[in-house]
């Protein structure tokens, strides 16, 4: 009995030793959660504030000037989108254009693809997608699987003014020539091609903007058949072989 009463206070000791370091664990346990909490959200307010800067940052291209006589430098300040533009840089859009949308060559299919693209409207857009998607068996990446090329050669450009004086349509002329792989001799058609264009505010896309700095849209591009006069040699030879036949 004198010994278990002798035990007595080292069980009690014992036994609050094991309670505080139960309680120092909980309390540890509970500060981890507290801090963890508060990273937490600390990295989803910085989060929130990266989102809510980034529109602040933007990169803008400009082009510096040296005049040859003075030397003195200038910086080109950026088209935007509220001056007339002359016809003559109208003209070389639409020839670019053409140019650039009618023909095909597999080794830079893709650059054009994207290039055309950033001179379209929302509708032209759509359709232009639409064309080259390879389930139309008339997108250019299926007729001319074979191998075969197309370049597009401009011959004019008219302007027309509407009924209450706006200018955002031309009519363009131009010849399409295709060469079969391993062929020597050309396909050569010729084509008229109504557009409606208009100018709008210049991309803030500097890849975009590369290709069209001063905001040109295609609204609306419709192509027909030209149909060629028959050439005075050909008539000739008609002639010919009738004066023969008779």
């Amino acid at each position: 009995m004198a010994a278990n009463s002798e035990l007595k206070p080292y069980f009690a000791e014992a036994a609050s030793w094991d309670t505080d370091r139960v309680v120092q664990a909980a309390r540890l346990t509970r500060n981890a959660w507290v801090v963890a909490a508060g990273a937490g959200v600390c990295a989803v307010v910085s989060t929130a504030a990266l989102f809510a800067l980034m529109p602040l940052k933007r990169v803008e291209p400009f082009v510096i000037r040296v005049d040859n006589t003075t030397g003195i430098v200038d910086v080109v300040p950026t088209y935007e989108g509220t001056t007339e533009v002359s016809p003559l840089v109208t003209r070389y859009f639409l020839n670019h254009y053409v140019t650039i949308c009618e023909r095909f060559n597999f080794a830079t299919a893709e650059s054009d693809y994207q290039e055309c693209g950033a001179f379209h409207g929302t509708q032209r857009n759509q359709e232009w997608s639409a064309a080259w998607d390879r389930s139309n068996p008339q997108s250019p990446l299926n007729v001319h699987k074979d191998g075969s090329t197309v370049s597009a050669h401009v011959s004019d450009i008219s302007f027309f003014k509407r009924a209450n004086g706006t200018e955002d349509l031309a009519l363009v002329r131009y010849a399409t020539t295709r060469r079969m792989a391993g062929a020597m001799d050309d396909q050569r058609s010729y084509w008229i091609a109504t557009v409606q264009y208009a100018y709008g505010k210049p991309p803030s896309d500097p890849k975009v903007r590369r290709w069209n700095p001063l905001g040109f849209k295609i609204i609306e591009f419709r192509r027909e058949p030209e149909v060629q006069a028959p050439s005075t040699a050909t008539e000739s030879a008609s002639r010919a072989s009738s004066s023969e036949r008779s």
